[in-house]
């Protein structure tokens, strides 16, 4: 499974979505570069096929979600910041699925990934001092620490030069990757030529 996040130029859109991508981001967060000013129409009016829209949120108020998810038609939001577990179950009862990412460090415990159950996938990125897109590898020893059974996306200054087809054999339960600041030729702009060479080593 591959996620592209960071999405925020229309042509750019339609280029990635040629390569069918298993989800595409669009970050709202008014701090973030890549923050999302594109159009819900052209959101909404697209043919994404079977990629997944997924908006990503930072520590946002549930009314503010419920207005993103419904006027940009996404399918699945990424709850970026420290959400808790009432949180995550409002959102859930709204119908609204969601990733829940947990920021890794070396001081990082996995339990703490506990009663987020009602996740549809953790998301694993790099603890830095943005709430994502630092473009920083954490040490991926670390995830033999998680024993959960909610599947994870592995995120975190992935390159070209990572080996995607391994993804799996870094833990049980990683179900791919999420690509962002690396494959970018400015903010919000991603290099498809990059993303089409990493993409031919998915996951299938």
């Amino acid at each position: 499974m591959l996620k592209v996040c960071g999405m925020n130029n229309e042509q750019n859109v339609l280029d990635i979505l040629a390569l069918k991508p298993d989800l595409m981001g669009f970050i709202f967060y008014d701090r973030s570069s890549r923050n999302c000013t594109l159009d819900p129409d052209f959101i909404r009016k697209t043919d994404f096929g079977k990629t997944k829209k997924v908006g990503v949120f930072v520590n946002e108020s549930i009314s503010e979600i419920k207005k993103k998810y419904e006027e940009y038609s996404l399918d699945i939001v990424q709850l970026h910041g420290n959400e808790s577990t009432e949180y995550c179950q409002t959102i859930s009862e709204l119908g609204i699925p969601f990733i829940k990412v947990f920021s890794v460090d070396e001081e990082f415990l996995f339990e703490e990934t506990k009663g987020f159950h009602l996740a549809t996938y953790f998301l694993f990125d790099t603890k830095g001092d943005l709430p994502g897109g630092n473009g920083i590898e954490f040490n991926w020893d670390l995830l033999l620490q998680y024993r959960g059974s909610t599947r994870f996306l592995l995120s975190g200054g992935i390159g070209p030069e990572h080996n995607y087809s391994g993804a799996k054999e870094i833990h049980a339960a990683c179900a791919g990757v999420d690509i962002n600041s690396k494959f970018e030729l400015s903010p919000g702009n991603k290099n498809v030529e990059l993303v089409r060479d990493f993409i031919g080593l998915r996951i299938s």
